[in-house]
């Protein structure tokens, strides 16, 4: 079974149609990358999975529950509930500012799960060594680089213990040495069989690391395959067009 289903998504704002029926799935272990023009839907999509960008049409299923079904929410105790199985990493990292490191990665959880602070301090301490970042645990985001603050922001969405992670262009703001080391965790994940969903413009990691790759424009899906189908053989001339400009 898929652990997240879409179908038919639809999305508006006011005369906008930014989401146009969009369908596909995820099942376990897959690493399905988004790519496409700037504008085309890809991080609406993104955000509509856990309920950051409300829908008008369509239905999103995780787990075989429904978030939304034919345009109609759950309650939203059942929308807390399906959403805390994906943990989101943004452009931006959303890191709190005036927490430490390992009070940012440690703050929900404790919240929601209620976890003991010695569970907590534990497993910070195990996914700051994951990645990379053992020995920074006391220290503030403004002491960190974009890179780092990027591989905390992974960091705290695994200490949810996600189904899936969400990755919404996570290395768009970094310069390309930072880019790199981002990149890396990434694909360490994915190694690991860690099920993703990443809106990316790095080509070479969609390339090397997704099983399969979504290609949006105008808030379509216009075409979807393997890495190896995709960039070898895309159908349509706006695919062979941005992968002619995204590859050079």
């Amino acid at each position: 079974m898929a652990i997240i289903e879409v179908s038919d998504l639809s999305k508006r704002y006011g005369e906008l149609e930014v989401l146009k029926r969009i369908t596909f799935d995820v099942h376990k272990h897959d690493v399905v990358a988004v790519i496409g023009p700037s504008g085309s839907g890809k991080s609406t999509m993104l955000r509509s999975l856990v309920h950051l960008e409300q829908i008008d049409g369509g239905t999103i299923r995780v787990d075989g529950e429904e978030l939304v079904e034919e345009g109609a929410y759950s309650a939203p105790r059942k929308i807390k509930q399906i959403t805390s199985k994906m943990g989101m990493v943004f452009q931006h990292f959303n890191l709190f500012p005036h927490l430490t490191v390992q009070q940012n990665l440690e703050l929900a959880p404790r919240m929601v799960k209620g976890e003991s602070a010695a569970e907590l301090r534990r497993r910070s301490g195990e996914l700051l060594e994951k990645v990379g970042l053992s020995g920074r645990e006391s220290m503030y985001p403004a002491k960190l680089s974009g890179g780092q603050k990027q591989r905390v922001a992974i960091a705290r969405a695994l200490m949810m213990n996600p189904h899936i992670l969400l990755f919404d262009e996570p290395t768009s703001a970094l310069d390309p040495e930072l880019t790199g080391e981002v990149l890396q965790v990434m694909k360490r994940l994915a190694e690991e069989h860690t099920t993703m969903i990443v809106v990316t413009h790095e080509m070479g990691f969609a390339k090397e690391v997704a099983s399969r790759v979504l290609f949006m424009d105008d808030g379509q899906i216009l075409e979807s395959g393997s890495p190896e189908e995709l960039f070898a053989n895309p159908r349509f001339d706006r695919t062979k067009a941005f992968l002619s400009h995204g590859l050079k």
